[in-house]
């Protein structure tokens, strides 16, 4: 034999190929078993995710639906009667708490669903909170809104340096003007924060009788 190594590899496959075939005399049911949950599986795989795409598409023809509503009034009602799933009432939610003018208990209301579910990704709490606070305004004590606003503005929150911008609005209305500059120029320095932010932030330091420096 030229290669006794490929000789016992053969004779190696053979002894396997075997002991195969016997697993598969003894076992062989649940093999037939396993194919089958696989083929079953894979077809309630599809007709899950068909499912799902469908009952995507009818909750956003629901929300256009209830979005172009003539009315605040008949808009509510509209988003009130969608069947939801997970997040989706998050978005819900947050739609109906868009018209503060017209409606603000209902507002706040809608906010505060969306901050008291648990079930919900941080993001959304965080999103509500943040509208929570603007909403509400005076009416929530200011040293409520700061310690709503604080933990949103810590590091690597979603919402970071809009947070941050509330809390200088807050160091304004408490009459700490020098603070609130500073804070405003941070925002300014702030390589994360929008452009529309940092415009913002400028226009305010100016009218607060500072001068913007433009890193």
């Amino acid at each position: 034999m030229s290669n006794p190594e490929s000789f016992i590899d053969e004779v190696t496959e053979e002894v396997r190929r075997d002991k195969l075939f016997a697993m598969f005399r003894k076992y062989g049911w649940i093999g037939v078993l396993l194919v089958a949950g696989i083929v079953g599986g894979a077809a309630y795989n599809e007709w899950s995710k068909a499912r799902s795409e469908a009952a995507a598409r009818d909750f956003g023809d629901a929300l256009l639906t209830a979005i172009e509503a003539p009315t605040p009034e008949s808009r509510r009602e509209a988003l009130d009667k969608i069947t939801v799933r997970g997040e989706q009432a998050a978005l819900v939610q947050m739609l109906l708490s868009s018209d503060p003018q017209q409606d603000r208990a209902a507002t706040l209301v809608a906010l505060d669903k969306v901050i008291a579910d648990a079930s919900l990704p941080q993001i959304w709490h965080d999103l509500a909170t943040l509208r929570r606070v603007i909403v509400a305004g005076a009416e929530m004590p200011l040293a409520d809104r700061r310690a709503a606003l604080e933990p949103l503005a810590a590091a690597g929150r979603p919402f970071r340096t809009m947070a941050a911008e509330q809390l200088a609005y807050l160091l304004v209305e408490d009459g700490k003007t020098e603070a609130a500059i500073s804070a405003l120029q941070a925002l300014l320095d702030d390589q994360d924060a929008p452009g529309g932010l940092r415009s913002r932030a400028a226009q305010m330091i100016v009218a607060l009788g500072g001068e913007p420096k433009q890193g």
